[in-house]
């Protein structure tokens, strides 16, 4: 008896000192986190999560996460990055797409054909933003910028093969580079927020969505559709979706020296480039598993047929040129030559 209470006791001080908690005397800083996916999303459970978990540790428990998937505070996902500027919660995951017009230069990472790899969008976007997207986002404090998976087709009736397939094709986008994509091929653009996809897919309000796979197990949309058109391999994705975690400046200002340095330390182009890695690989093996499992058919475009997209969605580089024009910024030309540049410039390096 008296050995097993010493071994308990030497567990019990054993893990005292490797618990991530404050002392009694440390301020213990508790951030709300919010987004519109579910809890049993890819972005809770590999990306926030684990980047929480890890910032407890090494803040030795003084900065804690309340987390509130599926926008359980309230408001639509719109709306979340207002909720961060107000301060009504601490951090968000969302998309700045969804607040047309607000973010007019990070929407050229979402422009068609852009790019190959969510790691190196990511990376080259979080380097864009540094430069020049200052203002932009100078209502909240940047943690991350970061691609989803590339986009595709998901239909339920059947595949989109060619442009032609797109002709009375109701399909759902998510922001105006989406949906002027789906006009320029063809098809008929059905904006909204993806919480509203199965229940718009299930009762045929649209015939597909254009989303990657990131989506697809959240939402059960393996479950809804029957065909998913990839890109040729080793071509451009469709679309990228741009996806910010953002702070609210003054909770990120109120923090003492040695959190915020926790936080710096847990931020910036390598967490980036994590999310941009989490979404290239196990997000899309995720998603080709799950819809193999229900005998959905996955296309793959010949290359010949993507590049005739390609070429229908290419003046669409030059309207982001003339919308970014419009809001003071008359350098469009270079900032998009430099966008290209500094997406093959992480793509060399990943490739190495």
């Amino acid at each position: 008896m008296k050995k097993s209470m010493k071994l308990l006791s030497a567990l019990f001080v054993s893990l005292s000192l490797t618990a991530p908690f404050a002392q009694a005397d440390d301020p213990v800083v508790t951030l709300k986190v919010a987004h519109f996916l579910p809890l049993n999303s890819v972005t809770q459970q590999d990306f926030l999560k684990p980047w929480a978990e890890k910032i407890t540790q090494q803040s030795n428990g003084r900065i804690q996460f309340q987390f509130y998937p599926s926008m359980q505070l309230g408001g639509t996902p719109p709306q979340l990055v207002d909720q961060v500027r107000d301060g009504v919660v601490d951090v968000v995951w969302t998309l700045p797409g969804y607040s047309s017009g607000r973010f007019p230069l990070v929407s050229v990472f979402e422009l068609p054909f852009m790019n190959r790899s969510a790691e190196a969008g990511s990376q080259a976007m979080w380097d864009f933003v540094q430069a020049h997207g200052q203002k932009e986002f100078s209502s909240m404090h940047l943690l991350a910028t970061h691609l989803t998976d590339g986009a595709l087709l998901h239909t339920v009736k059947k595949p989109i093969k060619t442009m032609a397939d797109f002709r009375g094709m109701k399909l759902r986008t998510s922001n105006r580079t989406a949906t002027k994509i789906i006009s320029l091929l063809g098809g008929t653009p059905v904006a909204m927020p993806v919480p509203q996809v199965p229940e718009a897919l299930a009762k045929g309000v649209v015939d597909g969505t254009l989303v990657p796979w990131d989506v697809v197990p959240a939402l059960k949309l393996h479950e809804l559709v029957k065909y998913h058109t990839e890109m040729a391999q080793g071509m451009p994705a469709l679309n990228y979706t741009v996806i910010i975690l953002a702070m609210n400046n003054d909770k990120y200002a109120s923090l003492p020296d040695d959190l915020k340095k926790i936080i710096d330390d847990n931020s910036g182009s390598t967490l980036s480039a994590e999310a941009g890695r989490i979404w290239d690989t196990q997000v899309v093996e995720t998603g080709h598993k799950l819809a193999e499992s229900r005998g959905n058919q996955i296309y793959y475009l010949p290359k010949e047929e993507q590049e005739k997209w390609m070429k229908a969605t290419k003046p669409m580089e030059k309207e982001w040129v003339k919308e970014v024009a419009g809001k003071g910024y008359s350098n469009g030309d270079a900032l998009l030559k430099e966008t290209h540049e500094l997406i093959e410039k992480y793509n060399a390096q990943i490739q190495r």
